[in-house]
């Protein structure tokens, strides 16, 4: 029997953009160490960790003891397939010294080639280009009488500005529900403390309106519609990839509130936008 670990670190989008690839890595038990707030979204493996709660951090540091159970634990796979630590050299050297079965994989694609983080990431695993994330709901369905408006990123200036989703929600028939995360500040915001609930709520939407963000491709992965608004960042490369999914590109200070209105009516035609 195989045992396969893989590590995968990064923000929530890059986690979700190379499920496809893991799945693809998947052996007869395979082990998955992601970000702590990806651990729930994970639902492939046979069992996932949080890398914080795994100390593997800490190996390769200056004056740090290895810690034997954690070498214990990475001695128990026959196969690691790693996007962390590539670019650690310290981490690299400390895992070579162990004689561990470790593959190291660049963690995020050259922009300038213009091919989609998915097929990066599942070039990289050796697999067929073209597959998209996707995560199961196990409650509710779709269909709801309402739609998600997320208005942040882990980047301001990814961010369409506030009072332009202000003013598409006041043009909607649809009753709005304004989505933000712990540390984001919308008054009357929903909020989650999990990803996989977060995912579940946002699929039973009628739509999703985001930035480049991971939530917008946590939407697009369970299966929501989803209207993304890219600025700065190459769609070609980071738009969630799925059948529901349109983007709207350009300068964010020129896209306005009819463009994003018109991708969200392509979405809806039933509800008569």
């Amino acid at each position: 029997m195989l045992r396969r670990l893989l590590i995968r670190t990064g923000g929530i989008g890059d986690c979700i953009l190379s499920i496809p690839a893991m799945q693809c890595l998947r052996a007869d038990f395979t082990e998955v160490w992601v970000p702590a707030p990806v651990v729930p979204v994970i639902q492939f493996a046979d069992r996932v960790r949080a890398i914080s709660g795994t100390g593997i951090d800490l190996l390769g540091l200056p004056g740090v003891e290895p810690d034997q159970r954690l070498i214990a634990q990475l001695r128990s796979f026959d196969s690691i397939v790693s996007w962390y630590g590539a670019n650690r050299e310290e981490f690299r050297q400390a895992l070579d010294g162990l004689g561990l079965p470790v593959q190291f994989l660049t963690a995020l694609p050259d922009e300038s080639r213009g091919v989609h983080c998915c097929d990066f990431f599942l070039d990289q695993a050796g697999c067929s280009r073209g597959a998209q994330p996707e995560i199961a709901c196990h409650a509710g369905s779709a269909g709801a009488e309402y739609g998600v408006i997320h208005p942040f990123s882990g980047s301001a200036r990814k961010n369409w500005p506030l009072d332009r989703f202000r003013a598409l929600a006041s043009r909607l028939p649809v009753p709005v529900a304004w989505c933000a995360g712990p540390e984001e500040d919308l008054a009357g915001a929903v909020r989650f403390g999990n990803l996989y609930d977060l995912g579940c709520w946002l699929r039973q939407a009628r739509f999703y309106v985001g930035n480049d963000s991971g939530i917008t491709h946590l939407a697009a992965a369970v299966g929501a519609p989803v209207v993304a608004i890219f600025g700065p960042s190459d769609p070609k490369v980071w738009a969630p990839r799925a059948a529901r999914a349109r983007i709207v590109h350009g300068r964010l200070a020129d896209i306005t509130i009819d463009e994003v209105l018109n991708a969200t009516r392509s979405l809806l035609l039933p509800v008569n936008l």
